[in-house]
């Protein structure tokens, strides 16, 4: 019998241009900002809602990050990480909180889980922190934690996440309908991709072609 994967457990990741460590209170008013900017549900993301002040922000930060809820089913968990630039460049200060991704609804008996719940500022679009960000998730979860399978996904009215997804390589598996209801009660579509452990290869070396030399 093979073993089966690992839990993850919160442990901090770094790369050259970001850090990812577990979500602490002090995170909190900079993923509050993020929430509140309204640049991020201009490309219609909208599961929970654009918060209406700064007080709403925090609360569903808090919620969201702090806290996350149990995941439906019989997945395990969820590590809510903080995404901190790692030096100090033109996208900010060193160690300024920049955005927020997970990995949660671990299957460890057949070694699939889910990356997402990913929320960025906007000035750090298109740029380095998520594809490193996402270089050093995946290479957590098949290299150190032994996943064969991770799960991506996506509202279908969120073009621009969709489409980021696709520049990491993740192969499109379809669109589940009416999956997941909103919190203003609606229900959305979601749109499904994943990495497999035999996509890495190519994956892992996409991503680090799309990040600069030293």
């Amino acid at each position: 019998m093979t073993a089966m994967a690992l839990l993850p457990s919160g442990t901090t990741l770094r790369g050259r241009f970001v850090h990812l460590a577990p979500v602490v209170a002090d995170d909190l008013p900079a993923l509050a900002r993020i929430l509140a900017e309204p640049a991020v549900y201009a490309s219609g993301f909208v599961m929970w809602g654009r918060p209406q002040g700064p007080a709403a922000a925090l609360d569903l930060a808090r919620r969201l990050y702090l806290h996350p809820p149990a995941p439906d089913g019989d997945g395990r968990g969820r590590v809510a990480y903080a995404v901190r630039l790692a030096g100090a460049s033109a996208l900010g200060d060193a160690g300024e909180v920049v955005g927020t991704t997970s990995l949660g609804e671990a299957f460890l008996a057949h070694e699939r889980l889910h990356l997402g719940w990913t929320l960025y500022h906007p000035r750090v679009w298109g740029g380095v922190v998520n594809p490193e960000a996402k270089y050093l998730l995946l290479r957590h979860c098949f290299e150190d934690l032994g996943f064969g399978r991770v799960k991506l996904q996506t509202d279908a009215l969120n073009t621009r996440s969709a489409a980021a997804i696709e520049r990491l390589g993740a192969q499109r598996e379809g669109v589940l309908r009416r999956h997941t209801r909103r919190e203003d009660g609606s229900f959305r579509d979601t749109v499904v991709f994943s990495v497999v452990a035999d996509d890495w290869p190519r994956v892992r070396d996409g991503l680090l072609a799309r990040l600069p030399a030293r």
